[in-house]
């Protein structure tokens, strides 16, 4: 690591010293022999640490390490000081320097010293950085990002929002789909009504009906008194429907049926109850697969599709990685009370390497981790889970002359569709274009080589 040292000190012979060993070690130097010199310097040219001694004619070290601290607070000072001197060492630690070195001292062991200060001033750079980056990065309602792709979402957003179409989210699981809808539903003319959520994979098919229209006192054995479902609380509000790929088929034309005409029949009751909700449903399904495969009404989904918004992967989303992780370990370090202020620079790059397979949620739990876990005031590459530090993206190369080495066509194909999917981002619709199979040969393939399929767009080995 390299960087421009400010050598201080009132004999010039020991400045000459210092500055030829560490140029030596690859710094770029200049010095000074009087504090009020190279303050003067400091206000002209641009360092980026300071080693200085201690005693010296004039202004002292710890006066010139005190008044860089006021004017220039990033700038890490280093102060040399006699052996045995251990009050005045930790007056400079007071005064704000960042380490402290006695005489005698090897120039090897004060280069270590200087280059972590000089990983100290990137990583408080990085932090501003990102810090400023957080501030700026345009959001909708709660949600963070400075990438141009989810720049293209919020502005789909900002046209649908106050009105009443209804809306499909896709994405993958943990890109946040429920977040959209809630935001949406906050910047429509509905914000003063209810937002009501409800996850079709999570109710008993069975409850299913009762739970989204409600039921009439006897309907069934346990209805000892009447319940109004969630179409009649979301009255006037919005109604979430998440993992609507999830419903049962023999529920959907009963949900159509509510959709279109704007009314709906508790189980059990005689009477049309009428309701005014606007529909978000969301789904991380192939829906278009699921109707070839008749697991899914057409014509519901072309009610709930009035407008598709598909919500990209956070791999695809750039530096949003760092954006957010920033922001959560803010976030969680100011709850948990932990001194930690950001990223190193190897995990930062490791948090971009990775794959993201659970997206923002999944980040947000290896933030909270890491945070937990942290050693110092930042977090460094063991703090992140093994499956994070070891991560290595997959590749389809056939380039050995070893017979022993060389694989079976069918796992070829396997890492071939697993490299696939991952290029799209788990889009098995456009995965499949690319591979020239009907997404219905392609899920049979995914089950065939023991992928995951349905829930999640993230296939695994």
């Amino acid at each position: 690591m390299t960087g421009r040292v400010l050598i201080v000190d009132d004999e010039r012979g020991v400045c000459e010293l210092l500055d030829a060993g560490l140029k030596k070690r690859g710094f770029r130097t200049a010095w000074r022999t009087s504090a009020a010199e190279a303050f003067e310097l400091l206000g002209v040219e641009d360092f980026d640490v300071v080693v200085t001694d201690m005693t010296m004619r004039g202004m002292s070290g710890l006066d010139l390490c005190e008044r860089i601290v006021q004017n220039r607070p990033d700038l890490p000072v280093i102060v040399i000081t006699a052996f045995g001197s251990l009050d005045t060492a930790t007056s400079a630690i007071r005064a704000g320097a960042y380490d402290f070195v006695t005489k005698p001292f090897e120039l090897d062991a004060l280069r270590l010293t200087v280059e972590r200060a000089l990983r100290h001033r990137a990583l408080r750079e990085e932090v501003r950085r990102l810090r400023r980056a957080v501030a700026d990065a345009r959001g909708y309602e709660q949600i963070l990002s400075g990438s141009p792709v989810m720049r293209s979402v919020f502005d789909l957003l900002d046209r649908i929002a106050d009105s009443d179409t209804s809306i499909l989210i896709t994405g993958e699981s943990g890109t946040g789909k429920e977040l959209v809808a809630r935001a949406v539903h906050q910047r429509s003319r509905r914000s003063e009504g209810a937002f009501v959520a409800v996850n079709c994979a999570a109710v008993p098919d069975a409850l299913l009906e009762s739970e989204l229209f409600g039921h009439a006192r006897g309907a069934f054995t346990d209805a000892k008194g009447a319940r109004s479902g969630l179409f009649a609380r979301a009255h006037g509000g919005t109604l979430f429907l998440d993992e609507i790929g999830e419903l049962p088929i023999g529920l959907q034309p009963k949900l159509l049926r509510a959709l279109q005409e704007r009314v709906v029949r508790p189980v059990g009751a005689d009477e049309e109850l009428p309701v005014d909700v606007r529909l978000i449903a969301a789904t991380n399904r192939d829906l278009e697969t699921a109707i070839e495969e008749r697991r899914f009404r057409e014509d519901l989904y072309y009610r709930i599709n009035v407008v598709h918004v598909d919500l990209p992967p956070l791999r695809s989303r750039g530096a949003d990685v760092l954006l957010l992780a920033q922001h959560f370990l803010e976030h969680f370090a100011t709850v948990k009370a932990r001194p930690i202020q950001g990223l190193s620079a190897p995990a930062a790059e490791k948090l971009m390497a990775y794959a993201w397979p659970g997206n923002v949620r999944e980040l947000q739990n290896c933030i909270e981790r890491a945070v937990a876990l942290a050693r110092y005031d930042h977090i460094t590459v063991d703090d992140l889970p093994e499956k994070i530090r070891t991560y290595r993206r997959s590749h389809v190369l056939v380039s050995s002359d070893d017979p022993t080495e060389l694989v079976p066509m069918e796992e070829v194909e396997r890492r071939y569709i697993l490299r696939v999917l991952e290029v799209v981002g788990g889009n098995k619709s456009q995965a499949a274009q690319i591979l020239g199979f009907d997404r219905a040969t392609l899920y049979r393939k995914l089950e065939r080589y023991g992928m995951r399929v349905g829930r999640s767009s993230d296939p695994k080995p």
